[in-house]
């Protein structure tokens, strides 16, 4: 049975999720901790949980989701998960930080690359790989089918979708997307957003203004 357990870090109102099971295997999905207080609340929930790190998991390099990397992958010493078409995006954060007016270090670090329809195993548990491209052209979404959740990063969000007004972006992409691939699972499929509350999918099909 997975847990997840939600933190909402660093000046762009991100969340980082660590999600984990009863034998206290964990993933970090999108470590987005920016001050050196953050990242004492993360790493004292994993430690004060006795968690087990297997991975840290990127939904998707933007640099709101990937402020604490390599704090994660220093602490942890694991390889760090992400779609291929993502490392372009993961290696202009240095530029963007600029752009916000910070300093940020081009990650150094592993990096090990997932796609489409590949299956990851946190013990027993099993996270399917969804390519979402539109917000990012390597975003992608875990989805347990089992629980019937999702971390879907910024691709869709509590009566919204992910902007498609910045570098690769492409909004009828991830339109179509969102359709073809998101909304065929379960309504009651519960999503977990990068920003924001959680929603579900039953309710961003019916309701969102965007579809």
């Amino acid at each position: 049975m997975v847990q997840i357990k939600s933190f909402f870090f660093n000046p762009f109102s991100q969340n980082t999720y660590v999600v984990f099971n009863e034998n206290k295997d964990a993933y970090i999905i999108d470590p987005g901790n920016f001050s050196d207080e953050e990242t004492a609340v993360l790493e004292k929930f994993i430690s004060d949980n006795q968690l087990k790190v297997q991975h840290i998991l990127l939904t998707h390099a933007h640099i709101d989701h990937v402020l604490g990397l390599q704090k994660a992958f220093d602490k942890y010493k694991v390889p760090v998960l992400m779609h291929p078409i993502e490392q372009e995006i993961l290696d202009r954060n240095p530029m963007d930080a600029n752009r916000f007016g910070f300093f940020f270090k081009p990650f150094e670090g592993k990096i090990s690359y997932v796609k489409e329809d590949e299956i990851l195993s946190l013990g027993k548990d099993e996270f399917k790989i969804i390519h979402v491209p539109g917000h990012s052209p390597g975003s992608i979404a875990f989805y347990n089918k089992t629980q019937k959740f999702m971390i879907s990063g910024d691709v869709l969000f509590e009566g919204s979708i992910g902007r498609t007004d910045l570098y690769k972006g492409d909004h009828d992409q991830l339109i179509s997307n969102i359709k073809s691939k998101l909304f065929v699972l379960d309504a009651e499929t519960k999503v977990y957003s990068g920003h924001g509350n959680p929603t579900t999918i039953g309710f961003e099909k019916n309701y969102s203004p965007y579809f």
